[in-house]
């Protein structure tokens, strides 16, 4: 089981020595960071620190999201990540998660331009929006209720692309709406739908909205993230989100991920997939590499 093949649905790279890539989100202080202290990974994070950390797990392949690249020049982030893939021996990343702004008039150039590059198979843009807790808001406002953002959303259709969606519960709802609207487009979902708390009351409503979108047949989701909101995290306090993502969306939905780096802040790359390997210990060998591997090459077409 130790060496169970994995393909890593979601992780990040990035090289601040490169004069044609930026990442600002990483220089802001302690204070103003949406979870803990941003000093462990303000540094470049290169394809070499990423197999160093997973030299112990047998990770075959690898799908790169993009990590809140300049929004003006989101291609340079592309063009970079094929550039590390064609020249490593291990081709990683072997798909590309691009970022593209549906609010913005030229939506339709940029998604042209990340598809110039052979291994990109989806847009993200982070959705996630908090006007309670504005600490908590990646996005600068509920891009979903906005009629502008939702037409243009449509460039993304017959494309063969799947959207990478970063939400949290309250805006389930939408997601859904969102998801009916664009039945021919793949809804990744990112992140176990971020949960950000563990009382009962907190869990039922996840739940509830979890179960509102995996209605939808063209919405999948990953097991990831869970260090952002419980960053003393051990197997036993995440059990509860993995085992009833898996139970609400079913095995062939759901694929595991490390988010690392940002996820290294809260523990180590071994613990992550460990992690998951101890919750799943009882599951059939086939369920294991669905959950591991298969599920992730099927769904991002690696």
């Amino acid at each position: 089981m130790d060496n169970i093949k994995i393909v890593d649905a979601h992780h990040h790279l990035w090289d601040l020595n490169n004069e044609k890539t930026s990442y600002a989100w990483l220089m802001v202080s302690e204070g103003e960071a949406f979870f803990g202290d941003y000093g462990a990974i303000r540094k470049s994070y290169l394809l070499e620190d990423y197999l160093e950390d997973a030299k112990n797990q047998n990770i075959i392949k690898s799908v790169h999201v993009q990590a809140e690249h300049d929004d003006d020049k989101p291609v340079n982030e592309t063009a970079w990540l094929q550039h590390v893939a064609d020249n490593h021996s291990s081709n990683l990343p072997n798909a590309i998660v691009a970022f593209a702004d549906f609010s913005k008039n030229n939506v339709s150039e940029i998604l042209d331009e990340h598809q110039n590059y052979k291994n990109t198979r989806g847009i993200r843009q982070i959705l996630s929006y908090n006007e309670k807790e504005p600490k908590y808001s990646h996005a600068s406002q509920d891009f979903m209720k906005n009629s502008k953002w939702v037409e243009n959303f449509k460039n993304i259709k017959n494309r063969n692309l799947s959207f990478d969606i970063q939400i949290y519960k309250h805006q389930m709802e939408d997601a859904y709406e969102l998801a009916k609207k664009n039945d021919d487009v793949l809804f990744i979902l990112n992140h176990t739908g971020e949960p950000c708390y563990q009382s009962e009351e907190y869990i039922e409503s996840w739940e509830k909205n979890m179960c509102k979108i995996a209605s939808c047949e063209n919405f999948v989701a990953k097991i990831s993230g869970l260090g952002m909101f419980d960053t003393k995290w051990t197997t036993e306090s995440t059990r509860i989100f993995v085992e009833k993502t898996i139970d609400i969306f079913g095995i062939e939905r759901c694929m595991f991920a490390s988010n690392f780096p940002v996820d290294k802040i809260f523990n180590t790359f071994d613990n992550y997939w460990n992690s998951f390997k101890e919750i799943t210990k009882n599951y059939s060998e086939n369920d294991k590499n669905l959950l591991f591997s298969l599920n992730a090459e099927k769904y991002y077409r690696i």
